[in-house]
């Protein structure tokens, strides 16, 4: 088992939640291949979403419905900062997470965090945990509450 995808089980347990990841069997790098996989609607993928603060460098994530594109000037008001884009380095060095596989929980350090409102529309939502090919079901409120992220509006 991979160390990330452990990191992400670790940091669901801690957080009290019981959570066994799923392993899909074809890649899901992207919001449709992952929903296909899960058999469940394209929204229902939680995509993390990374960006650089140009002030700061620090990476921002945005929890963002599947479906949903974050929009950058509503993004960078939130962040008090303009966002750039974030380069695979940076997105490792801060969440330890290769792109494809950026789960919204068990950085290796803490980042700050919005989370898309649309999410909130369903009972049950999923997420990267760690690799290409793993996500896990979560409630919408469980999430927020374990990632830290703030409910925002930052969608186009």
């Amino acid at each position: 088992m991979s160390k990330s995808l452990n990191r992400v089980i670790r940091a669901l347990a801690d957080a009290g939640l019981m959570i066994t990841p799923l392993e899909l069997g074809p890649e899901t790098r992207t919001a449709q291949q992952a929903a296909d996989a899960a058999g469940c609607a394209r929204d229902q993928i939680a995509k993390s979403v990374i960006f650089a603060g140009q002030d700061t460098g620090q990476a921002i994530l945005f929890i963002t419905a599947g479906g949903n594109q974050v929009d950058p000037a509503k993004a960078s008001a939130l962040a008090g900062e303009p966002l750039g884009k974030a380069d695979a380095a940076l997105i490792r060095a801060q969440t330890g997470f290769a792109i494809g596989g950026v789960a919204p929980v068990g950085h290796l350090t803490p980042i700050r965090g919005f989370f898309d409102r649309r999410l909130c529309d369903f009972a049950v939502i999923y997420a990267a945990a760690g690799t290409p090919r793993h996500i896990f079901p979560i409630t919408p409120a469980d999430l927020i509450r374990i990632s830290g992220a703030q409910l925002s509006d930052f969608t186009t």
